[in-house]
């Protein structure tokens, strides 16, 4: 970006930022933004890479980033509430808590899951698959454009970009969409457990609205050319669905939890990979 050469040092830099604050969240439970996380990495990588800010279009990661890192979640929240409020007073359901199974089963949100939560894991391929496919081929051009690709063996061949800057080779696209829905499928029930239970306890009427309520933004966003959260809409829809049932039930202090990781994602995997290149440089590898 402005001019300024990345190298592919440098990307991976940043990609393994991401990849060390991802880890470390998912093991304390917490609902993080890999896409947050995956800028972070890139902008600290970028900065010690050239020594230049000039390296980072800062009003790009103002209007592109920051902003919708606000409104996005923002929205998700509000959009959730009346969804909630909406589906209950439609049903007329009494609290789910009460434990009325026949209230419960009303509606039929328990299957109607299944079409909401489709609809989340198509908004999440629409806006998180596409920046993890740019940063491959990202990496690729780069690699190309420095000779790293020259002379490789004929098996290797693929990894030479063949669809111009402005297309993605299909090899990119069908890796990552293999890859994030294994590691959908492999997750474990960490982050699971503080989304579905310890913020909120959540019944099938409860995850329709907020799972509805995320899919809209994400799409909505994804259409703006937006890179948005799928952790952050998904999180403050739950918290808007909490809020609508019972203001009261949400719990406060795992709340605190997730923003401070929120808060923290962007500097610290920037933290991380700016060690990291650093590292690179001092071991002659960078």
């Amino acid at each position: 970006p402005n001019g300024v050469a990345i190298t592919p040092e440098m990307i991976f830099a940043g990609l393994m930022g991401a990849v060390l604050w991802n880890l470390f969240t998912w093991l304390l439970g917490l609902p993080s933004s890999s896409s947050h996380a995956l800028f972070g990495g890139l902008i600290g990588a970028a900065i010690v890479g050239t020594w230049s800010l000039g390296a980072v279009n800062f009003m790009v990661v103002l209007s592109k980033v920051l902003l919708p890192a606000v409104l996005a979640p923002t929205i998700a929240g509000l959009v959730a509430y009346l969804c909630t409020k909406l589906a209950y007073g439609i049903t007329r359901r009494s609290d789910p808590d009460s434990g009325d199974k026949r209230t419960q089963k009303r509606g039929g949100f328990r299957r109607g899951q299944i079409f909401s939560s489709s609809l989340v894991a198509l908004a999440h391929g629409t806006n998180d698959a596409q920046k993890t496919m740019g940063i491959i081929a990202l990496a690729i051009f780069g690699a190309q454009a420095s000779g790293t690709l020259d002379n490789l063996p004929a098996w290797l061949a693929f990894l030479h970009p063949d669809g111009g800057e402005k297309d993605i080779d299909r090899w990119i696209i069908v890796t990552c969409a293999l890859v994030m829905a294994a590691g959908t499928a492999a997750g474990g029930w960490r982050i699971i457990k503080t989304l579905g239970h310890k913020m909120v306890k959540l019944h099938p009427i409860d995850g329709f609205a907020a799972e509805t309520a995320s899919a809209t933004i994400l799409s909505t966003a994804a259409h703006f050319g937006m890179p948005v959260s799928t952790t952050h809409s998904i999180s403050t829809a739950i918290m808007g669905v909490g809020f609508a049932k019972n203001p009261r039930a949400l719990k406060l202090t795992v709340i605190e939890r997730i923003v401070w990781a929120w808060i923290l994602t962007i500097p610290a995997a920037g933290g991380i990979a700016y060690g990291l290149l650093r590292l690179f440089e001092a071991l002659g590898w960078a």
